[in-house]
């Protein structure tokens, strides 16, 4: 049984921190940024239409079906171990590529702060270190790592809001690089020439991106005193938080640098380094909290992935327990962390990051590799939300499942409205993403994100197919420590 002291609770402030610390992800505020004035009402819209029903769905199914098992969970509650199976294939998928992503993010952070050139070796040493930390760091419950959270939300809280700060300064004093010129601006999906886009569509994807993550926070019910009052909480107060500070970072870079120049993975430190040229700073000075700002960043890229790597573990051990997985990624340590599954991430973000180099080296025209391994990532992650929706309306039909549960008042139409909308709006962003121009010419930049996106679906059918014809994990007559969690959990919240 998992050995948790009173000592390692997870309280509500700790939750809030560890919800904005695995949602707010700094790594995507640039690429936001590159959508330009129309983003504005991009996130009002996705707000209402995403971000606040599938916040309030996390915390329903969550603390009405408690388990470390997250989405595994509900969906296999819902449609049952070949759809969960499906789920948590796509799940851990994106979750080493998300990891190499972040590694070859915190070289382009480094070569930039320092300013050096970088050999090959060196740059792998530096991945293999952060993908190695990360992983080490991935076998602890998100109770015995919660400062790490905790300090990750602060240094997000740091450099987002001077980002803000530092670009309200300069539109106020010097204007925007990208000025508001008129009210079309503003408008999704309207081009320059004032006529509709529907190009515009595939920034629905990384505004998604960025407001993803509830359902890791419900994977921590077991950690806290009181999950049925604490996730909802959570949720609520650390979705406000995000929100603002996306919006101030996104906004900073956008006064500092025009649209068509924002890199997408550079783009934070290069907003800085205008912003603060512009006001007058010095070089020193600006070197200086360009070291300090990005340290910061590289810091959250490793509280981010530690408070991620519980949720996602469990999930994993809960279908590897299934069969879908092999039976060994369900091995979990005195804690109850699944350690088996951290080392097999970490060593297909090896393999994936050290391929990366390798192209980059003999192929130097292919570039942002950050770019590329995060845009399949945010396909498979995308993907692997799709059946939570559905699963929701199905289990809210049958009734809360224990008392005193968080459970989403209103009629048929309302209920109906929050599982279809977000699962619309995830359909738009999956194809825009995948096919984001009608025309044969996309597929020649496009391609390699679509053949990686079908690869991965095939061998996710291969895998749960593979299930249907093996036998699930046995447990020898005993229960196993996932299970009795879960068990003991739903009894607790019975009560």
């Amino acid at each position: 049984m998992p050995n948790k002291n009173k000592k390692h609770k997870f309280r509500l402030f700790s939750a809030v921190l560890a919800t904005v610390c695995i949602i707010l992800v700094g790594d995507a505020v640039a690429p936001t940024a590159a959508i330009g004035n129309s983003q504005y009402l991009w996130w009002i819209i996705m707000l209402i239409g995403f971000f606040v029903p599938y916040g309030l769905i996390s915390a329903e199914l969550g603390t009405q079906y408690p388990s470390e098992g997250g989405m595994y969970t509900w969906i296999k509650k819902a449609f049952g171990p070949k759809w969960a199976g499906r789920v948590a294939w796509f799940y851990w998928v994106n979750y080493p590529l998300w990891i190499a992503s972040l590694a070859d993010l915190v070289t382009t952070y480094l070569l930039q702060m320092l300013g050096v050139e970088m050999t090959w070796p060196l740059i792998l040493a530096i991945q293999v270190a952060y993908i190695v930390l990360v992983s080490v760091l991935g076998v602890l419950r998100i109770s015995q790592s919660a400062w790490l959270s905790n300090l990750g939300a602060f240094a997000k809280f740091v450099f987002m809001a001077g980002l803000g700060a530092l670009g309200i300064y300069v539109l106020v004093t010097q204007g925007s690089a990208n000025p508001i010129e008129s009210w079309t601006d503003l408008l999704p999906m309207v081009g320059a020439d004032g006529k509709f886009d529907f190009t515009g569509l595939g920034f629905v994807a990384l505004i998604i991106f960025n407001m993803l993550g509830f359902e890791v926070v419900s994977t921590f019910s077991d950690d806290m005193d009181n999950p049925k009052k604490e996730i909802p909480k959570a949720v609520i107060l650390g979705g406000i938080l995000i929100a603002v500070f996306y919006l101030l970072a996104s906004f900073g870079i956008g006064v500092a640098i025009p649209l068509d120049q924002i890199p997408t993975d550079s783009g934070l430190l290069d907003s800085y380094e205008i912003l603060l040229t512009t006001i007058g700073f010095s070089a020193a000075a600006i070197k200086a909290v360009l070291v300090v700002v990005g340290g910061l960043f590289i810091y959250t890229l490793i509280a981010n992935i530690s408070s991620w790597n519980f949720g996602v573990n469990s999930v994993i051990a809960y279908a590897a327990e299934d069969g879908t997985f092999p039976k060994s990624w369900a091995k979990r340590n005195k804690d109850g962390v699944p350690y088996v599954v951290s080392i097999w991430t970490g060593v297909v973000a090896l393999v994936i990051a050290v391929a990366g180099i390798v192209v980059a080296e003999f192929f130097p025209d292919i570039s942002n590799l950050f770019w590329t391994f995060f845009s399949l990532s945010l396909v498979c992650l995308l993907l692997s939300y799709l059946p939570m929706f559905m699963a929701f309306l199905k289990l809210h039909k049958k009734g809360p499942a224990v008392k005193n549960g968080y459970w989403i008042n209103g009629g048929k139409i309302k209920i109906a409205l929050f599982g279809i909308v977000p699962f619309l709006l995830l359909l738009i962003a999956l194809f825009f993403t995948l096919f984001p121009e009608f025309n044969l010419e996309m597929f020649e930049y496009n391609w390699p994100l679509i053949a990686g996106a079908c690869l991965a679906i095939i061998l996710g059918e291969i895998m749960v197919n593979r299930r249907r014809n093996s036998k699930p994990a046995k447990t020898s007559g005993k229960t196993t420590k996932s299970k009795k969690t879960a068990k003991r959990v739903a009894a607790k919240s019975s009560r």
